[in-house]
């Protein structure tokens, strides 16, 4: 084993793909381009103090399993206003976003359960397709006649599309409106993933409260919604959110939430305190996507001479293609010492193989921090062989 080990080591580092966790410190002075708080909430005095307030009441951590005693009022309350917040009629909420992806796909999936997914899902998801057992085919990224293609074919009782509604990587849209219809005619369950979305995307009154409130896919009973409470929320966890039969099954068949100890109350009370900042603030949610706007017009000059772009999105991703994964390691590296952080993925973090930065706006990020950090990148990306 110890041979192996040290031959995939040398793999790694020979491709460029080596990884290590990059300690932060409190107080330090960087623009941030890569973390997911988005909305700025995860420093937010009103967030942190509810969280506060919670360890005060009751204690460090969830004790049990949601099932024993690990569900308290704080967990019931979240669940409530989540769903109102997006329009569904119930929530779950699970100790984390990877666990209620890989809870809902397992508890709908099986021998019976023909899978049709988008082949940029994120790992979460695909994790869950594998633990379900179920046949699992992969469309063409935001193809919805591909995905119809494989409905076609179907031999399986039951059928679920997966998608993200605002891809992790790329930050692009996904078609939901035409892979609703597409659920409708062959009866199955379409799981959106708005991970990326809830708190940033959404039109009008539903400013900020994701890619499906306020549209016919909220509430629609072909329609499962997954979220994380650990990005735009600004604290940890993650929820299923869908009908009421749904949440009861997930509660009885869901074994990342059966048998996995409770959100911490903190995290529970965080969350609480940023969906009602969410919903009384939808300013932040127009800041995101201002930002991310004036970030790709700041990078523009660097990228046109190269015949690349970066494309504003709905949401707060902005992805730009490198030459190699050694090249956006170097560009991150240069971007830290020069006091921007930002965002390097590389196989196999990539659904398409392609090495990427990706820079992610958030909703508090100043004019003149969004100036400086163009400025910054923009040199490192001339300056690339």
């Amino acid at each position: 084993m110890t041979q192996w080990l040290e031959r995939q080591a040398a793999v790694r580092d020979r491709r460029g793909l080596v990884r290590r966790p990059f300690a932060r410190v409190a107080c330090e002075q960087f623009i941030d381009l890569a973390s997911n708080d988005y909305l700025g909430l995860g420093a937010d005095p009103r967030v942190a103090e509810a969280a506060a307030a919670a360890v005060s009441l009751w204690g460090a951590g969830a004790t049990s399993s949601r099932l024993v005693a690990g569900t308290t009022r704080l967990h019931l309350d979240l669940e409530q206003e989540l769903a109102m917040l997006a329009g569904m009629e119930s929530a779950l909420v699970f100790s984390s976003g990877y666990l209620a992806n890989i809870g809902v796909i397992t508890a709908l999936g099986g021998p019976g359960t023909l899978i049709v997914a988008d082949e940029h899902c994120h790992a979460s998801m695909i994790d869950g397709f594998r633990l379900s057992r179920s046949r699992t085919e992969f469309f063409t990224h935001n193809s919805v006649a591909d995905a119809a293609r494989l409905l076609a074919d179907r031999q399986e009782p039951r059928a679920l599309i997966a998608v993200e509604s605002l891809y992790s990587v790329l930050g692009d849209e996904a078609p939901i409106a035409g892979l609703l219809a597409l659920a409708e005619e062959h009866d199955a369950v379409l799981l959106i993933d708005e991970a990326h979305s809830l708190g940033v995307a959404g039109a009008g009154n539903f400013q900020g409260r994701g890619s499906v409130a306020g549209t016919a896919l909220a509430g629609h009973p072909n329609v499962v919604v997954t979220a994380t409470l650990s990005k735009a929320l600004g604290s940890q966890g993650g929820a299923v959110l869908g009908s009421a039969l749904l949440r009861e099954h997930l509660v009885n068949r869901a074994r990342s939430f059966i048998f996995d100890t409770g959100l911490a109350p903190a995290s529970a009370a965080a969350a609480l305190a940023a969906v009602r900042i969410i919903r009384d603030e939808p300013w932040r949610a127009g800041s995101v996507r201002r930002n991310a706007a004036a970030l790709a017009a700041g990078l523009a000059p660097a990228l046109t001479g190269r015949g690349a772009a970066v494309e504003p999105t709905t949401g707060a991703v902005q992805s730009i293609t490198m030459p190699s994964a050694e090249s956006a390691l170097a560009a991150t590296q240069a971007a830290h010492t020069a006091g921007v952080r930002i965002g390097c993925f590389r196989p196999p973090s990539v659904p398409d193989g392609i090495a990427r930065l990706r820079l992610t706006a958030r909703a508090t990020l100043t004019p003149k921090e969004i100036e400086d950090s163009c400025a910054v990148l923009r040199r490192i990306l001339e300056e690339l062989p």
